[in-house]
């Protein structure tokens, strides 16, 4: 019997490839995004090494069947509907470094807390900056993560791409490669990844030695700077910032000045901590977000001029 456009015979082939039983049908993904939204997908695969990952996007290739690699699950909104294919989660998560500083890391593991911990408590830096921003490394290499740092001796945006050397991607001809920094083309929330195909396996990083108490305290101020503007994700689950900047204007700011912060649909409200951020009260909908998204554009166009367009991906089926 079919599964949406999974077929029953395709699940026991992915699992005759992957482990039995470690392909999941018709598995809801709102538990696996930050927005705490979404339905599900036909089939669900959590790829615990790199090996697994590309194995898994190998076979879906393969059998043509559409996939999505999903991380933390963070600047996204998944549909009402789920996702139409095979999710493959990247739980990836292997880590080491060398003495010399060389970071190497599997794309799924989670930079805060379990990759920055990691080095920080090992005496390294380089990393530290993006405590409490919800990302894994591969998904950090996407959008290039950066953070506008508070102290004033680094008050600058600091971008991953400053401390990345090279890494292992699998191309859309599933070749596996080793690829440079240069290839990654950086650029403010943007890389080559947004458009080539390419699935980051392992990245590495060139850290320095630098005393841990030192690194704490960083931590802790950029913690600290974070809670005052940014709603607490286990409280209150979003996605991060919904709509891009404009000519260098916050949409954030656009949006306050049109007067919606804490405006509400269903269960999703715009915070009052941060007029570009949604928040899900609890039963929140995908439709519930695209209705804001709607409302917010409408609203900011009539009363300054300027339209929003959305900075976060929609996956799936709306």
């Amino acid at each position: 019997m079919p599964l949406g456009i999974v077929s029953s015979h395709m699940i026991d082939e992915l699992n005759q490839h992957l482990g039995q039983d470690r392909v999941l049908e018709d598995h809801v993904l709102a538990p696996y995004t930050t927005f705490k939204i979404g339905g599900p997908a036909d089939a669900f695969f959590e790829a615990k090494t790199a090996n697994e990952l590309a194995s898994a996007i190998k076979i879906a290739r393969r059998l043509e069947v559409p996939f999505f690699v999903l991380g933390l699950g963070a600047n996204i909104l998944v549909g009402d509907k789920g996702f139409r294919g095979l999710v493959i989660r990247n739980a990836a998560a292997g880590i080491s470094i060398s003495e010399s500083g060389i970071l190497t890391v599997e794309s799924g593991a989670i930079v805060w807390p379990d990759v920055i911990r990691f080095t920080t408590q090992s005496g390294y830096s380089g990393l530290e900056h993006y405590a409490g921003i919800p990302s894994t490394i591969g998904g950090a290499l996407w959008q290039n993560l950066h953070f506008l740092s508070p102290a004033p001796e680094r008050e600058r945006t600091m971008f991953i791409d400053e401390v990345f050397l090279d890494a292992v991607i699998l191309s859309p001809e599933n070749a596996r490669k080793e690829v440079s920094h240069d290839y990654f083309d950086f650029g403010y929330d943007e890389s080559i990844l947004h458009y080539s195909g390419d699935i980051v396996l392992i990245a590495r990083f060139q850290l320095a030695k630098d005393d841990p108490a030192r690194l704490e305290q960083v931590i802790t101020e950029n913690l600290a700077w974070r809670a005052e503007r940014h709603p607490p994700l286990d409280l209150e689950p979003s996605a991060g910032s919904i709509f891009k900047k404009i000519d260098g204007i916050g949409a954030g700011r656009l949006i306050d000045e049109a007067g919606l912060k804490g405006e509400r649909i269903g269960d999703i409200e715009i915070t009052r901590r941060h007029a570009n951020i949604m928040i899900n009260r609890g039963a929140g909908r995908a439709a519930d977000v695209m209705a804001m998204i709607e409302k917010v554009q409408r609203v900011v166009k009539e009363r300054t001029g300027y339209l929003l367009e959305p900075e976060i991906a929609f996956v799936g089926d709306f």
